[in-house]
């Protein structure tokens, strides 16, 4: 038995295993930018349509962060947004593919840039029939076979 008054020593955090091979989703999470915006642009349209997917696809959402201090954060996707981009067709063409599989999806149309708010921004959509919105941003989400097929011909954005 010792006498030494000294504290023991603190203990290491455990280091996670390390699988051999990363996760493989089932699912994917796509965006599809159409190639003739602006970077401020693509940057605001991706945010927005994100925004969506987590309220109608729960599943998509992981645990909530928190730093070494306890300090605690949102919790995000729990797995990678993978960001496409195509020509104007190309991102039509998605669209009508997101719809005949039934896929959940947001979308962005070029109205949307010239409203302030979330009430204008629907009433924008509202306005037009499915077939003639100017459809400037797609996310969707889905198994990963479906959503390759919605995202044919786009490529991944630089």
């Amino acid at each position: 038995m010792s006498n030494d008054p000294s504290p023991a020593p603190a203990p290491t955090p455990a280091t996670p295993a390390t699988p051999a091979t990363p996760p493989r989703f089932d699912t994917k999470i796509a965006v599809l930018l159409r190639e003739d915006l602006e970077p401020w642009q693509r940057l605001n349209v991706t945010a927005f349509l994100v925004s969506g997917l987590g309220t109608q696809v729960p599943e998509v959402i992981g645990d909530p962060y928190e730093d070494a201090d306890g300090v605690r954060y949102l919790p995000m996707f729990r797995q990678p947004v993978l960001v496409f981009e195509g020509s104007k067709e190309t991102v039509t063409a998605a669209h009508t593919r997101a719809l005949t599989r039934a896929l959940p999806r947001a979308l962005f149309t070029s109205d949307l840039f010239g409203t302030g708010n979330d009430h204008d921004n629907r009433a924008a959509v509202r306005a037009v029939r499915t077939t003639e919105l100017d459809v400037v941003g797609l996310a969707v989400h889905g198994p990963r076979n479906a959503v390759d097929k919605v995202l044919k011909g786009a490529r991944m954005h630089p």
